[in-house]
């Protein structure tokens, strides 16, 4: 059956799905659940739960880049004070071409800058602050990223959206500040003229607001009316500090960016939630018609939302709204999300980049890969090169699709997304035959969200041999995207069923793809005698249960390179046959298979830990003893009892020269995040000296292995580290490891 997909915006009466009775049910954005709906009745009102059309604009996106990019960029920081001088951002050169042109070659559509971060320091020419690029050196004072980047994102073809913080430092901690001022709500006018700086957009506003509401609502003003088409406004709910109980008037600030900017969604309300870690993880079933406690179109508060299960039969029984409201897969491809060096600060392989997009786009969601400049304003050299490749891969196994000229429903072969197959009936099946045999080990498919919502809960991929259905792949839901990874299988008939629905499910498309397969990412293992292994890592795709383990697939046929002083290995380097002893550097590999290079990979080994032994510890949690903070078992940690001056003290049995040190915090959860604290050292155990503070940011939603580096060496047999900050508040600490280089 041939269909052309409804307006979007329109309400669409049709016939309710999965009752016998001829009842008539409109598509909506948002529908509220009544005291007496049954659960049929419920799961019939999700299936007509659809995007709008600035939702699935958004999604058509699918890979978006992010800019951080601020005084953080200078100071090597994560979360800035407020406090910086503005000239500490002492910007040379700003390349926004060379951003947008590796944008381009990575496949992305829209880039998102931080105009303003939770420091305050705005990266425009704003008219109501001085807190800003304004006051840098940066081109005398007059720079100005976000028009670069404006017009760089229009000679590339690339749309544009902004991330303005509603949290402000410099606002809160100045004597002066409006944020938190304990101002009272009056009626104000937005935009605040100012003098010599009028608006060519001449739109008024009246809010009824205080001075910190005021001040956001005039910056964002300036910013959807003078840097051309903003299609996504970014905020998030990060509050570094507190003042005053200020409130956010989001009431306002919707109004205001629903008149300037009709086409943006926002992110971190009722259009776009966050994936809910910014790790680059997915969940194995990403619903978009999820549920509310509230009505989201007129709700003032948002949560985020962290849990597995989102969209489940079980999750929608105990709704009172159901909302269309997608997710955006967020993460760095550097450690953090700031720009610190070129040294020490681990990027992303291209390999990485591309599962993450796999997972991301064909998961039911869209990427949003972070890319921070360097202190020269261009994306350096690692971060350029790893993009490129990732691009290079994107359109060389989706740009081909093996199903051209095959025979099946037209519907979900014709590359028109105004089309679709509503499978109605008892056997919900498509089967798709081609010429010739073909070889593939990818296969996309694609609900009619716009029109039909998300139905399938359940499918599953057969391939046509020797002479029966096998077989290949099953997953979960598919909404907007779903790309499923198998290891390769040739045949000439495919048969996709579709197992579990919420009504009759509607598909435009299905596509076949191969990815070449590539030399396995690594792992590097050291045990406590200092003996190191190189192996492949595992890859858990999660999402079908036929060796989709792509690595322990590879078990032969590759070969490891490796160096350990420093340089970059080759194929003439040492070959890994063997597990081997290494103290105090940096090892780095790449496999090769069949005559191709995989990406190079590295890691930083600190002193041998076999003759460690624990001196003390504040105190320890039971099953999490503090010794397991040194073991070379980064899956146990040490946990300690709540409690204040937090610490634990370490005899390395012999002085060491210490240049710094590596703290792996514990994954299982959120809890003993160490956030800053005190490294302490002694030659006796005794008589105890301070080396440094440190300071690790973003730990909660990024719980990856971070690194301090000490601006000068120390020596000592003895150290001590103390937490003085727990993430979240927190009253206990975990270490899963510490490494000292």
């Amino acid at each position: 059956m041939r269909t052309i997909w409804s307006l979007l915006g329109a309400t669409l009466l049709l016939t309710a799905c999965g009752t016998n009775q001829q009842e008539q049910m409109a598509f909506q954005n948002t529908i509220p659940i009544e005291p007496n709906d049954t659960k049929e009745m419920i799961i019939e009102k999700a299936a007509h739960v659809v995007p709008t059309e600035n939702q699935l604009a958004a999604l058509h996106n699918e890979y978006i880049a992010f800019i951080h990019f601020g005084p953080n960029t200078f100071t090597r920081r994560e979360w800035g004070t407020g406090m910086e001088d503005p000239k500490i951002f002492d910007l040379k050169n700003l390349d926004t071409d060379q951003w947008c042109e590796t944008m381009k070659a990575a496949g992305m559509k829209m880039v998102i800058l931080t105009v303003k971060h939770h420091d305050g320091f705005v990266l425009w020419q704003s008219r109501y602050t001085t807190h800003g690029i304004m006051s840098s050196p940066f081109q005398n004072g007059k720079g100005d990223v976000l028009r670069d980047l404006s017009a760089s994102c229009q000679k590339y073809g690339l749309k544009l959206g902004i991330y303005l913080s509603p949290a402000d430092l410099f606002q809160i901690e100045s004597p002066d500040g409006l944020y938190g001022n304990l101002s009272k709500y009056t009626k104000r006018t937005i935009p605040r003229e100012v003098p010599g700086r009028p608006f060519a957009n001449q739109t008024k506003f009246e809010f009824e607001v205080d001075d910190y509401n005021e001040y956001f609502l005039n910056q964002l003003f300036e910013l959807l009316t003078e840097y051309g088409p903003i299609h996504e406004v970014w905020f998030d709910g990060a509050h570094p500090k507190r003042k005053g109980g200020q409130r956010y008037n989001y009431t306002a600030w919707k109004e205001l960016i629903h008149k300037l900017a009709p086409q943006a969604v926002i992110f971190g309300r009722e259009d776009v939630r966050w994936c809910g870690n910014e790790a680059g993880k997915t969940r194995d079933t990403e619903w978009n018609v999820i549920t509310y406690p509230h009505n989201p179109d007129t709700a003032t508060v948002f949560v985020d939302m962290t849990d597995t299960d989102l969209g489940s039969r079980e999750v929608l029984y105990k709704a009172k709204y159901l909302h269309y409201q997608q997710a955006e897969t967020n993460t760095s491809i550097r450690e953090g999300w700031f720009y610190r060096d070129d040294t020490h600060q681990k990027v992303r392989s291209a390999d990485d980049v591309f599962d993450i997009y796999e997972r991301a786009v064909g998961g039911n969601s869209t990427f949003l890969l972070n890319i921070p400049p360097n202190r020269d304003g261009r994306f350096s050299p690692a971060d350029v090169a790893s993009l490129t490749e990732a691009g290079k891969r994107i359109r060389k196994t989706y740009g081909t699709n093996l199903l051209e000229g095959a025979k099946g429903p037209e519907e979900v072969l014709d590359k028109d997304e105004n089309t679709y197959v509503e499978l109605d009936g008892k056997k919900k099946e498509i089967t798709i035959s081609t010429p010739q045999p073909i070889t593939f080990n990818r296969l996309l498919l694609q609900e009619a969200i716009a029109s039909h919502s998300e139905r399938v809960e359940k499918h599953a991929v057969d391939a046509w041999i020797d002479g029966e259905w096998k077989e290949i792949a099953q997953a979960t839901n598919i909404g907007y995207k779903r790309i499923l990874r198998f290891p390769d299988v040739t045949t000439n008939k495919i048969r996709v069923r579709f197992l579990e629905n919420r009504a009759n499910p509607a598909i435009h498309t299905i596509t076949a793809h191969h990815y070449q397969a590539r030399p396995p990412q690594l792992d590097f293992i050291r045990d406590l005698s200092g003996n190191v292994s190189i192996e492949p890592k595992v890859q858990n795709f999660k999402w079908n249960q036929y060796g989709e383990n792509a690595s322990k697939n590879l078990s032969q046929g590759y070969t490891i390179y490796y160096t350990t002083d420093g340089s970059t290995p080759t194929t003439s380097s040492t070959p890994y046959t063997k597990p081997f002893k290494m103290e105090n550097g940096e090892v780095k590999a790449f496999a090769v298979l069949n005559e191709m290079e995989g990406a190079m990979q590295s890691d930083r080994f600190g002193w041998i830990k076999q003759d460690w032994k624990l001196v003390s510890a504040s105190s320890e949690a039971d099953n999490h003893q503090a010794a397991l903070a040194f073991d070379e078992q980064p899956y146990s940690y040490w946990l300690s009892k709540p409690g204040k001056n937090q610490s634990i003290t370490i005899d390395l049995g012999a002085s060491r020269e210490l240049k710094g040190f590596a703290y792996t915090p514990q994954t299982v959860n959120a809890e003993g995040m160490m956030e800053k604290g005190v490294f302490y050292i002694s030659a006796d155990g005794k008589s105890w000296k301070k080396a440094e503070d440190f300071e690790f940011g973003n730990l909660i939603n990024d719980p990856t292995k971070r690194q301090h580096y000490f601006q000068q060496p120390v020596s000592a047999r003895f150290v001590k580290i103390e937490a003085t900050r727990i993430a979240a508040g927190g009253q206990v600490v975990a270490i899963a490891e510490l490494d000292l280089f």
